[in-house]
C-alpha cells in the first residue's frame, strides 16, 4: 500500500467536502473553494470525520495514482483552510519590485523593466527595506498555482554561480562557483 496514499486526510472543523457523480472533489473552506478532478478508479470516501482515498486494485497505475490524487486533495485542504505562501528574494544593485492592482514590475538590471500579470487567485506584496534586498511576497489557496508563479517570476533572472545575483526563494542555498585568478 502507498505510505502516502493510505494516510487519512484529516478535515478541520470550517471545511466541506463534496465528491461528485462524476469523480470531482471540491474543498469549501473560510479561505476560498477548489476543485479537481479525481479519476474514475480512485475512490474518495468520508469516514469518521476524515476523508480516506482508495484504490481498486495494485496495478502499477493505480499505485501511481493512489497518492497523487491523496496528495493533491490534501494540498487542497490545507490551501482552504490556511493558505501558502511563497518569497522570493531579488539579489543584485539596482534590483526592485513593485505591486499595482494585480501587476508585479519588476526591475532585474534588463534594459527594460517586466511587468508581469498575476493570476487573480494570487496576492503578491513587495517590501524594499534600507540595506536589504526587495523581497517579494506571494499568497494563494491554490499550491500548484503558486509554485508555477513562483516559478515563472524566479525565471526572469536566474541565480547566477558566481556572484549570487538573481531571483532566489528566501533561504535557498545557492552553489557559488570560484571566480578566475589572475596570473603571476
Amino acid at each position: 500500500m502507498s505510505r502516502i496514499g493510505k494516510l487519512p486526510i484529516s478535515l478541520p472543523t470550517n471545511v466541506q467536502v463534496e465528491v461528485s457523480n462524476d469523480n470531482a472533489v471540491t474543498v469549501k473552506g473560510p479561505k476560498g473553494t477548489l476543485t479537481t478532478p479525481v479519476d474514475r478508479d480512485i475512490t474518495v470516501e468520508r469516514v469518521d470525520g476524515q476523508l480516506v482515498v482508495t484504490r481498486p486494485t495494485e496495478q502499477k497505475r493505480h499505485k501511481a495514482m493512489h497518492g497523487l490524487y491523496r496528495s493533491l486533495i490534501n494540498n487542497m485542504v490545507v490551501g482552504v483552510s490556511n493558505g501558502y505562501s511563497e518569497q522570493l528574494e531579488l539579489v543584485g544593485v539596482g534590483y526592485k519590485a513593485t505591486v499595482a492592482s494585480n501587476t508585479l514590475e519588476l526591475s532585474l538590471g534588463y534594459s527594460h523593466n517586466i511587468f508581469l500579470a498575476l493570476p487573480k487567485e494570487v496576492t503578491a506584496t513587495a517590501v524594499t527595506e534600507k540595506g536589504k534586498n526587495p523581497i517579494v511576497t506571494l499568497t494563494s489557496i491554490d499550491k500548484q498555482l503558486l509554485g508555477q508563479v513562483a516559478a515563472k517570476i524566479r525565471s526572469l533572472r536566474k541565480v547566477e554561480p558566481y556572484k549570487g545575483k538573481g531571483v532566489r526563494f528566501v533561504g535557498e542555498q545557492i552553489r557559488r562557483k570560484a571566480g578566475k585568478t589572475a596570473s603571476k
